[in-house]
């Protein structure tokens, strides 16, 4: 079986459990997962994502809102009151 029958035949239980191994590390059973077991689980989220839930009910979506063209999302704090550019200083 390949990896496209494989996402074919997950299901929304399926889905569910492969997510919460990916967040907490850990099978239903309490076993942990190894990296290789998450990778896999992760990249079966994905392409059930990809393949059933609409962009805004996928794992990891971020609502950005709407912006007229030309206008950056979220809040500008690059520059001073005078419009200039801080300058970012790393205390040691």
């Amino acid at each position: 079986m390949d990896f496209e029958q494989l996402v074919d035949n997950i299901t929304p239980a399926i889905y569910e459990g492969l997510k919460r191994a990916v967040e907490i590390g850990k099978w239903p059973d309490g076993r942990v997962l190894t990296v290789e077991q998450r990778e896999h689980c992760m990249a079966g989220v994905i392409a059930y994502d990809l393949k059933v839930n609409a962009e805004s009910e996928r794992v990891g979506f971020i609502d950005r809102g709407s912006k007229a063209e030309g206008e950056v999302c979220g809040d500008d704090h690059s520059h001073d009151e005078a419009g200039q550019d801080q300058v970012l200083k790393w205390a040691e």
